[in-house]
């Protein structure tokens, strides 16, 4: 797995463990077990659907005890969430500095998502989102447990590539990623014209205005 999969998947288990409603005593997490169950609540999501990966069918199919992923998170949600972050890491890791300049990262990760979208990613990442709204009333636990870790990384590429010149569009990075990923998310959401790698790599140009 690359780096950024693996800060990723950090990332899952240290939040896992802090949005507890208080600390939590007793033997650390198996990273073999945490990622079992990850897998499992994952593949679940893909095959089954939401409402059939309840935390029963995780645990009969990552061979985990209730107890143990009760233990590790607060409710369903945020397993599913952590769920598809850690294939998410896996899938579309956050390009490393080595890849190129910072548009060419942005082209390369916008290709990447398009792709991503047109199989069951898509369909689960939709699903994801549209479970935390019916039972929580809002995306909120998805963007906390989620989006924002990976939009801070790939909006502060984008601020790089202003500040040395290799990309020419204006305004907040904040705004320069939105309007890329919002505008292939919601492309996807609702069909309105198919969404290819080209298309993305040439919605990252026309909005990053990237030089040379």
């Amino acid at each position: 797995m690359a780096a950024s999969a693996q800060g990723e998947t950090g990332l899952v288990m240290a939040k896992g463990t802090n949005d507890a409603a208080a600390p939590r005593r007793g033997r650390p997490r198996s990273i073999e077990t945490t990622n079992a169950i990850l897998e499992s609540a994952y593949a679940l999501m893909a095959t089954t659907g939401l409402a059939a990966t309840t935390i029963d069918a995780v645990a009969r199919h990552s061979n985990v005890s209730k107890m143990t992923i009760y233990k590790w998170w607060p409710s369903r949600e945020a397993l599913l969430i952590d769920a598809f972050l850690h294939h998410a890491a896996q899938m579309l890791p956050l390009p490393p500095v080595s890849a190129g300049t910072p548009a060419a990262r942005a082209r390369r990760h916008a290709a990447a998502y398009a792709e991503a979208l047109q199989g069951e990613f898509g369909k689960v990442q939709l699903a994801v989102i549209s479970e935390c709204i019916s039972k929580t009333g809002s995306a909120e636990l998805f963007y906390a447990r989620y989006l924002q870790f990976r939009r801070d990384a790939l909006v502060e590429m984008i601020a790089t590539g202003q500040r040395d010149g290799s990309i020419q569009a204006e305004g907040p990075a904040e705004d320069l990623y939105d309007a890329i990923y919002g505008s292939l998310f919601y492309r996807y959401v609702f069909g309105i014209a198919p969404i290819t790698p080209a298309y993305a790599r040439n919605l990252v140009d026309l909005v990053l205005r990237p030089k040379g």
